[in-house]
């Protein structure tokens, strides 16, 4: 038994002589009893558990996957143009693969002035047709139609809206039309389609806006991490096309620089393709390149 001391605990149960549990903050040692056994089975049931994640085969690798990753030099900050002639040159998936831009930007989107939110025309589109809707009445909705919009409506539209029916990439909406979205948001909100000004989705234009969203003009925000994820076109555009839609977006995103931004608005840009690697821009160069500096 151990000797006595004022950190000491001990419970002993009269009716059955059980042990239960000594413990001692100072001496740093304990000794356990059957009421201890559950914790043993849990560390024992933990082993079990870190034994078999050990043992698990690790995610396999494609052939393609390696070698492409393998052109691509971890530590190098490429050019615009070196970049996007990788880029290309990696994009060997079967389906036509999206060329993006991620942009990792010194922003802490939980503040109100550290948030973009904006829309980009793009000189050469995005390479994807675009389903867009309209909510507009009278020669507002004649516009949109003549324009080419997929959707156009009023009330039946929002009841196909609030049912869940999201049938289109971009929501225009007319300022009328505005006040009766409210009920819209928790359908709206997550998938990003909420019609806003700031983005140019709220315009008393539809049809001049209807035709640019189709011609490639496009809306994009920070994520809650503070980062830009942008499509600019599709791998099997042209280098020199996909230069100037790149061109275009670094612009656009230097425009769009929020006033709670303190010091430098990038800290790593990346482009890839769908399937592709990342390749690591030159931030410096990128800026110069857009026509920024």
């Amino acid at each position: 038994r151990p000797p006595h001391h004022p950190a000491l605990a001990s419970s002993v149960d009269d009716s059955t002589g059980m042990l239960v549990l000594f413990a001692s903050a100072v001496q740093g040692w304990m000794v356990r009893g059957p009421v201890a056994a559950p914790l043993v089975q849990q560390q024992q049931q933990q082993q079990q558990l870190d034994a078999a994640r050990a043992a698990a085969p690790a995610m396999k690798v494609s052939r393609r996957a390696s070698e492409n990753a393998g052109k691509v030099e971890e530590e190098k900050l490429y050019s615009p143009e070196e970049a996007v002639a990788l880029m290309k040159e990696l994009a060997t998936a079967k389906f036509t693969e999206t060329a993006e831009l991620h942009g990792n930007l010194n922003l802490d989107p939980k503040y109100n002035d550290q948030q973009i939110r904006t829309t980009v025309a793009l000189p050469h589109g995005t390479g994807k047709s675009v389903r867009v809707a309209v909510l507009a009445e009278g020669a507002a909705a004649d516009e949109a139609k003549a324009a080419g919009a997929d959707l156009v409506g009023m009330a039946d539209l929002i009841e196909e809206i609030a049912a869940g029916n999201l049938n289109f990439e971009v929501l225009l909406a007319t300022p009328p039309a505005m006040p009766k979205l409210a009920k819209l948001g928790k359908v709206l909100g997550p998938k990003g389609l909420m019609p806003s000004p700031k983005a140019g989705t709220v315009t008393a234009a539809p049809g001049e806006a209807v035709g640019e969203f189709k011609a490639g003009k496009i809306e994009f925000r920070t994520d809650k991490q503070g980062i830009v994820h942008v499509p600019f076109g599709k791998c099997d555009f042209e280098a020199g096309s996909l230069s100037e839609n790149l061109a275009a977006l670094t612009k656009t995103i230097e425009k769009n620089r929020p006033s709670g931004c303190k010091g430098k608005l990038w800290s790593t840009a990346t482009l890839s393709s769908t399937m592709g690697p990342p390749i690591k821009l030159d931030v410096a160069a990128l800026r110069t390149f857009a026509g920024v500096v």
